[in-house]
Formats: C-alpha cells, structure tokens, sequence
C-alpha cells in the first residue's frame, strides 16, 4: 500500500497554521534560518503539539516525513 502524499500547505494546515503561500513564506522568512544543528522539532516557533507531530513524523517514517523533511530544508536554509 502506497503513502499518501502530502503538500507543503496540507503540513502547515495540520500544524494548525495559514497554509497559502504568502502565509508559508512569511513564515519561514520570520522563523529561519535554523542553526544547523537544531532539530526542526526543536525549533523556538512550535508549540509542544506541533513539535510532537514534527518529531514523530521524522521517528516514525510516517506519511508526512516526505513533506517534514521538506520543512526542515526551508527552515535550516539561510534566507
């Protein structure tokens, strides 16, 4: 059985945040770069259900890993 695959605005809509692009870039604009060696799920900006969601479905190899990692790229890259 295949995954589902995820988009990027499904992550932010299931982390309970605006999901449109100019939402998700402001985001990311206002919460990265990360340093490098800070897990995402450890970054300052999730609260403890985000940040759980995030960490598990790294762990877990989940359904949202795919997008997760995605995440982690934007999140770590300087801007």
């Amino acid at each position: 059985m295949e995954k589902p695959v995820h988009h990027f605005s499904e992550l932010f809509e299931q982390l309970g945040l605006a999901s449109d692009p100019d939402s998700i870039e402001r985001f990311i604009q206002r919460n990265a770069p990360l340093p490098e060696t800070m897990p995402l799920a450890e970054a300052p900006c999730w609260n403890e259900g985000q940040a759980e969601f995030l960490k598990e479905a790294v762990d877990e190899d989940a359904d949202w890993a795919e997008v997760v990692d995605h995440l982690d790229v934007s999140m770590h890259k300087a801007q």
